[in-house]
């Protein structure tokens, strides 16, 4: 679509309005009046309350917890701003609920991923903005654009400033690998594994240590906490297996369930999170520090509406 000359247009759902006001002001424009409400009964009401007939249109709204009645809001606004005629609707999602369900693990599961696409492509969006998928293939589930945004230059940033000596960069599993990686290369640390098994959901079992973490001070870095019982237990166990300290990050800060007790608990001191989740007063402590993706995905949406590249944000 030639955006040149439309006008752009911000709006947002009720999961982080926060984030939203703060993107529309980096992309230059006013957030936008939508009326977004549940009736009595609990089903979502959306009015859009300003023209967007030929506007370029972005809809700001993670879909973290909770998780089912955010995606309604989502495609309920999209399904609005469809039918009111808007010339191109982006649907921005800071974070991607359901990412984890990305594949069969087991017999007769499901592939919730690719529905949650299926679901937002019918809905009417034209494109997808998010940030850090658990599973980079999940931008193969869509048959329209996708523009995935790097949580990892923002958090490495902070850690660069905070220039802590004798740095090693851990990934809490296997899976998280090339993520701690580009994380080390931006930092210039050398890098080790946490090698563990998981049992069953949100269950998992420390094994090895593979990589030299004696006497160096450790920050694990993943996409997201949810129970936080993968990165406290690899946190206790780099500990045990002789580092100074022990620091962590990630971008998604779902933090559900006891993931607040057992952070407090463990040995980690500081958790370095963005804020693609907001965090409500039960999961805020002390602990916590909040890195803002509102400037990234500001930028990111006026590229997207000059038709410029997106990539060459992480240049």
């Amino acid at each position: 679509m030639n955006t040149a000359g439309i006008e752009i247009k911000v709006f947002a759902g009720n999961s982080n309005p926060a984030l939203a006001e703060k993107v529309a002001e980096f992309a230059g424009v006013s957030l936008g009046n939508a009326y977004v409400s549940t009736f009595s009964d609990g089903e979502i009401y959306v009015n859009i309350k300003e023209t967007v007939r030929g506007v370029d249109v972005f809809v700001v709204q993670s879909t973290n917890p909770p998780v089912n009645e955010n995606i309604m809001e989502l495609l309920i606004m999209i399904d609005a701003l469809k039918r009111a005629s808007a010339g191109r609707i982006t649907a921005v999602l800071p974070y991607y609920g359901y990412a984890r369900q990305d594949r069969k693990a087991k017999a007769r599961d499901p592939i919730t991923a690719k529905l949650v696409a299926n679901l937002l492509t019918v809905a009417g969006a034209d494109r997808v903005l998010s940030m850090d998928l658990h599973a980079s293939q999940i931008q193969g589930y869509f048959d329209i654009p996708v523009d995935h945004l790097l949580g990892v230059p923002i958090l490495a940033e902070y850690f660069r400033r905070k220039n802590i000596e004798n740095l090693v960069v851990v990934s809490p599993d296997m899976g998280s690998v090339t993520r701690a990686r580009n994380f080390a290369n931006l930092l210039d640390a050398p890098i080790a594994i946490v090698d563990k098994r998981r049992p069953k959901a949100n269950v998992s079992e420390v094994m090895n240590i593979i990589g030299d973490i004696e006497g160096k001070n450790a920050v694990i870095v993943d996409d997201l906490i949810d129970t936080a019982g993968t990165i406290t237990q690899a946190a206790n166990a780099l500990k045990e297996y002789g580092a100074l300290s022990v620091n962590a990050c990630c971008t998604h800060p779902v933090l559900s369930g006891p993931a607040i007790e057992r952070l407090e608990n463990s040995a980690i001191e500081e958790l370095v999170v963005t804020d693609t989740i907001p965090l409500d007063k039960e999961h805020q402590s002390d602990m916590i520090t909040v890195c803002s993706v509102s400037k990234i995905f500001g930028k990111a949406i006026r590229r997207i509406h000059d038709n410029k590249s997106v990539s060459k944000l992480f240049d």
